[in-house]
């Protein structure tokens, strides 16, 4: 019940919180964009946090076409991977989630991995349906920065997630064995 209550309250204060920029912020800039990615990764985060559901559905297994990664790395992960280290994005959060030598860790990081693709799979059709929004509106072009954002902040972090998670995946398998 209390948990119910929390999700519920927490999609309240989320929907109240993307009303108020809405009704505030012009919709066809770059500052409502910015905005609107980062506050619903903010409520997204306390939703997953406050669900912790076992992410078991067979949407996060890689399919036959992903295995290797070699279609990630034609969409320039490794390009993505680097800019991540490059603004210090890899170092903070091996802070906030270091990877041990141990089973469990990397048991969590392959959660981890499930969870943040959840987060970002949402919040990249909830900022589509904005941009298709404000695409008819305002214009195509007033909607790019909607688009790109969506494409760097979501997209990416999900190929991401879909590109390390086998490898994740075998480093448990070869831990397992020892």
């Amino acid at each position: 019940m209390r948990k119910t209550l929390t999700l519920t309250l927490i999609g309240v204060i989320a929907i109240s919180s993307i009303y108020a920029l809405v009704h505030y912020i012009k919709m066809d800039g770059f500052s409502f964009a910015w905005i609107l990615n980062f506050l619903l990764m903010f409520f997204m985060i306390l939703f997953t946090d406050t669900l912790k559901s076992q992410l078991t559905s067979s949407y996060f297994k890689d399919k036959k076409w992903e295995r290797r990664g070699k279609v990630y790395e034609g969409f320039g992960i490794n390009l993505f991977r680097k800019l991540l280290v490059l603004i210090g994005w890899e170092k903070l959060t091996r802070k906030t989630n270091p990877i041990g030598n141990n089973t469990k860790s990397l048991m969590n990081l392959y959660y981890q991995t499930k969870k943040s693709e959840l987060d970002h799979l949402i919040i990249l059709l909830i900022v589509l349906g904005f941009n298709v929004f404000v695409a008819f509106k305002f214009g195509v072009v007033k909607s790019l920065w909607l688009l790109l954002l969506n494409v760097l902040l979501h997209l990416y972090p999900i190929f991401l997630q879909r590109y390390n998670r086998p490898r994740i995946e075998r480093a448990i398998n070869l831990s397992t064995r020892k």
